[in-house]
């Protein structure tokens, strides 16, 4: 996990132009995005259906940027081979999705994956206790997970400190933190310095009058500490 340490910025396609994706991904590429964020959601555990196997493996011939697949979906265990197939690099699973977390996340650590859990806002973060010794990182959701364009839930910030508290108290030090929903230019900076390390915009950044501007911007606002 040593590669992904630095402050990295992760586009979600998810508020991008579906009918032309090609464009989307080499328009944030080509600004510097760090990762393409892919949300995956089957109308069950959210409501909303989008995206699957055969649009990733589509588009992983456009980019060479890692994918980041925050798997929204029931029984995630029976479809993880596919998106594996298909070319992700990470995926983030939430636990009460399935029934054997651990048994998933070695089963994706086995094939190569970074391995993450996803954190719902209502979600204590002590549920990670028990599972935080096997994962690669946690993924923080700061708006209730299923449809793109959210406002950001402030109240969420309190979690960062909370799990900066159990990696001290595991010794896992190394955990990366990922945060997902109403991220934007006027909050990005402040989280950052929180210490978060990767970080999910959509809106912000596709529904921008210049997304390769957008994408520099809040790079730069990630990169600079408040004095």
């Amino acid at each position: 996990m040593k590669q992904l340490r630095k402050k990295l910025l992760a586009p979600s396609i998810l508020a991008g132009d579906f009918s032309n994706l090609e464009k989307e991904i080499k328009a944030v590429e080509e600004a510097g995005a760090d990762i393409i964020h892919l949300d995956v959601m089957d109308g069950r555990y959210v409501p909303n259906i989008t995206i699957g196997p055969p649009v990733i493996e589509s588009i992983r011939k456009v980019t060479k940027l890692p994918f980041d697949a925050h798997l929204m979906i029931v029984e995630p265990e029976k479809y993880v081979d596919d998106f594996i197939k298909a070319g992700v690099n990470m995926i983030s699973f939430h636990m009460d999705a399935t029934i054997h977390s651990h048994r998933l996340v070695e089963h994706l650590k086995s094939n190569g994956i970074i391995t993450g859990i996803a954190v719902n806002p209502a979600t204590p973060i002590n549920t990670l206790e028990e599972i935080i010794h096997y994962i690669d990182y946690v993924l923080i959701m700061s708006v209730n997970p299923g449809f793109s364009g959210q406002k950001f839930i402030p109240q969420v910030l309190r979690k960062i400190p909370k799990l900066k508290k159990l990696m001290e108290e595991t010794g896992r030090t190394d955990i990366i933190i990922e945060i997902d929903g109403g991220i934007n230019k006027d909050n990005i900076r402040e989280i950052s310095e929180m210490g978060v390390d990767i970080f999910v915009a959509g809106s912000s950044i596709f529904g921008a009058p210049d997304k390769k501007e957008a994408v520099k911007l809040l790079k730069e606002r990630i990169n600079t500490v408040m004095v």
